[in-house]
């Protein structure tokens, strides 16, 4: 790449950088490469549960607020050409004056932390389905949520590289990604369980042990006699053996038809 001047990069139109980088892409992908691009349609980057609390976690912290708003615009526009989420591990390439490729490594839950979400939020969650959804009370949304103890990474718990030559650690690039892995936890919530290295499975296990079982039998009135069944259905039920025995010794003897 050619330097111009005072050592600043000729500027290249956004459209032209997104076509150099779509077409390096799709020469990764004839090489047999999954490439997964963010798309977002509007300006809103996140639109459920997952995604919007991933983003404004990111929002928080003050170590990320100087680069946020450029990333922003980045991942709006199209420029995170491929995102890759995997354990422990955010790897993307960002078009910019050139394709850039981004690692940001996340550090696995505190075991201890993670026990503390699941016991915390016991009783609170009733089926996968309604946690994935992001479905739920807000005291287990604070306290999936909470800054610092949450299942959301602290600035300190993120590494984070890009290829640019910026040498700020949070350089637009790393924002960008940063935000595209929230509009990705839009699509795919239990990507961000993968991520941090647990097993959403074993929250709602754990959450599920709280629930309180019911241990009071049924109010009489609303339990039906077999006579009532016979009555309703028509049907003659089957009785146990001690009821059939019972049955046939006070039964009157069949008289023979002569």
């Amino acid at each position: 790449m050619e330097y111009y001047g005072w050592g600043f990069r000729p500027y290249v139109p956004v459209a032209e950088r997104r076509r150099r980088a779509l077409a390096e892409m799709q020469k990764r992908r004839n090489q047999g490469h999954d490439i997964s691009p963010v798309r977002i349609e509007g300006r809103t980057i996140a639109k459920t549960f997952w995604g919007k609390a991933w983003c404004e976690n990111l929002e928080r912290y003050s170590d990320f607020a100087n680069r946020l708003p450029r990333g922003r615009t980045y991942v709006r526009n199209g420029s995170v050409v491929d995102l890759q989420i995997q354990p422990g591990v955010i790897s993307a390439w960002v078009s910019g004056s050139e394709l850039y490729e981004v690692t940001l490594e996340v550090a696995p839950v505190a075991k201890a932390r993670w026990k503390a979400i699941c016991k915390d939020c016991a009783g609170g969650i009733d089926s996968l389905v309604e946690l994935l959804q992001g479905r739920f009370s807000n005291a287990v949304m604070e306290r999936i949520c909470r800054q610092k103890e949450g299942l959301f990474p602290a600035p300190s718990e993120i590494r984070l590289a890009c290829s640019c030559p910026d040498w700020v650690g949070m350089c637009k690039h790393v924002a960008a990604v940063l935000y595209g892995t929230g509009a990705r936890f839009d699509r795919e919530p239990e990507l961000l369980f993968r991520l941090r290295k647990v097993d959403e499975k074993e929250l709602l296990a754990r959450a599920a042990s709280g629930l309180p079982l019911a241990k009071k039998a049924p109010p009489a009135k609303k339990v039906l006699a077999e006579e009532d069944l016979s009555a309703i259905f028509g049907l003659e039920l089957d009785a146990g053996p001690e009821k059939q025995g019972r049955k046939n010794r006070t039964a009157p003897p069949r008289r023979r038809k002569r």
